[in-house]
Order: C-alpha cells, then structure tokens, then sequence
C-alpha cells in the first residue's frame, strides 16, 4: 500500500459514497473501488461494507481508517518539518454538525480558524444530530455540534453557546395551524413526527411514559430538516428544537406551537474530546480548537 491508496480510503471512510469519495479524489468510483480491493486483498480482511445504496466499515475498515489517518497525518508532518515550515499548525480537522449547526455555530468558529490558522483544513461531515456524540467518541470527528444532555458527558469536553426551547412546528397553510388542549391532548390526538433517536425523542418517551399518554405518531425520521419537511406537507406537528426555525431557510411557512415544560429546553453548544490524543500535528491542532473554543465571544455569533 501507499500514501496515495492510504489517502483513497480515508476520503471513502469519511464520505461513506463511492461517488462523492471518487469526485473529491478526481478519479472515477470504479478506479477508487479497484483501491479499496487492493487494499482488502493486502489486508487480508474486508474494509468495506457494500451495497447499492450505502457504504459502511467493517470493524476491520474503521480500524484501518485510523491506521490511515494517522499515517497522513504523519506524512502531512514530515512535509512540514522538510519544507521548514515546523511551526506552522497544519492538518485536517474532522467536524461533525447537523446542517442547522452549520448555518448556525459553525461559521463564526470557521471564520475565527481560517484567520488564525489558514493552514488547517476542514473536513465537515453533515448527518442527524443524534450521531455526533458518536462520532467524536469513536474518533470520526475531533468536534461537534450537538444538544448537550443535561448530566454532561463523561470523558468529553462541552462549551454550551446557545439555549433553545423545543417547539412544535406546523405548517401555515397546513390543518394543524391551530391547535388546542392540554399538552396530554395534543399528543394524543395530533399526528406528531418526531426524531428517532437523540435527546428530543428520550424527552418525548419519558414523558409520555410518566403521563400514562399514548401519542399519535405518523414519522419518525432522522434529522431535523426531515421532521419540517414532513410537517411542511400538513402531515402533522414536528418536534424541533426553535433554533432550527430562528436562523435558517425554514422560517417562514411555519407556525410553532410551544411544547412548555413539557420537553423544556436543550443546551446547544461543542463537544470534543477532553485530553489532546494523536500526532503532534493532530495535538496542535486539537490545541489550536480549544484556544479558539475558548476565547471567542460566542455573543458575536447572533443567536
């Protein structure tokens, strides 16, 4: 194997699509595939899961992305250390962030890196907010944006920037515009689309379970750009937290129905590991995010 090979599957281990691997590669998907059998075939294990609508690693494939990713980040060193440019903080950082996150938080922290550190890359991946806790424990991503639980997280790092309520949305022009009863009535008798997995949906079950309420549920989707699209549609009321509607393109066409204490209010902030791990050129960089992390004046951010 190579470092161009080693680099081949690194972008296959953080986009999960052969296509949109290949494309960031410049090769075409069949060319990257013949890499990854390559690989397996020196390997002697199976790397990748494959199928006709998705990617996965194997546990073997998730051990060698980080075998991967380790040796570039070396090489990405060595380069620097050669070239001369030693002290100059150099790499990749993997962020994890839903896309209201990423209209939201992320671009003052974006603006705040590519002025200190110009030199560092970022590698973004977008997915249902339930999935960055994950994906910084198992090492995908060195930070994300997420909801913060409310006992905190062990062995992780949090920096609380937002508080937001969790809200019902409906559609303007949508049967569910109005609504009325108590909280118990609604969810009973209201279609509701609801997360799948994540703190809104771990909220919502204990609730209901405390209130002896059998609520009507019509969806149940990853992410929250999928709850809108669904309520957009007059299905039903969709369980959001408000910042999604505050900020970016769903605004309008949208009425909220406050959800009150019932669900209360989520802590929205960044999550990373607590100790610096990995490379020196992984390390500077991890101390290069905290310094940013916390030293902005998050207020500036407007929300």
């Amino acid at each position: 194997m190579n470092f161009y090979e080693l680099k081949a599957f690194a972008a296959l281990s953080e986009q999960l699509h052969f296509a949109k691997a290949a494309a960031q590669l410049n090769m075409s998907p069949s060319a990257l595939s013949r890499i990854i059998s390559r690989l397996e075939e020196e390997t002697g294990r199976e790397l990748v899961n494959r199928s006709s609508r998705q990617v996965s690693l194997t546990d073997d494939g998730a051990t060698f992305a980080e075998f991967a990713g380790t040796i570039l980040e070396e090489r990405m060193e060595l380069d620097a250390r050669f070239s001369g440019n030693q002290d100059t903080i150099a790499g990749t950082l993997r962020v994890y962030a839903s896309v209201t996150a990423c209209y939201t938080i992320l671009p003052l922290f974006i603006r705040q890196l590519a002025a200190k550190y110009p030199a560092v890359q970022l590698s973004v991946e977008t997915g249902d907010p339930a999935g960055a806790i994950p994906a910084v424990r198992e090492g995908r991503a060195a930070l994300a944006v997420a909801a913060i639980p409310e006992d905190g997280l062990s062995y992780l790092e949090t920096i609380r920037i937002k508080k937001t309520p969790l809200i019902y949305a409906a559609a303007h022009s949508g049967p569910y515009r109005e609504i009325g009863g108590s909280p118990q009535d609604i969810i009973s008798s209201v279609p509701l689309i609801l997360p799948k997995t994540g703190p809104a949906r771990r909220r919502f079950d204990r609730w209901t379970k405390s209130r002896n309420v059998r609520p009507s549920i019509i969806a149940e989707t990853e992410g929250n750009e999928a709850i809108l699209a669904l309520a957009s549609l007059g299905l039903g009321i969709g369980l959001v937290p408000q910042i999604v509607l505050e900020s970016g393109p769903y605004t309008n066409g949208f009425v909220v129905h406050p959800a009150g204490n019932t669900m209360g209010w989520y802590d929205i902030g960044f999550i990373r590991r607590a100790e610096i791990y990995g490379t020196r050129a992984s390390r500077r960089i991890q101390q290069a995010v905290s310094d940013i992390l916390h030293t902005t004046d998050w207020s500036r951010a407007g929300l």
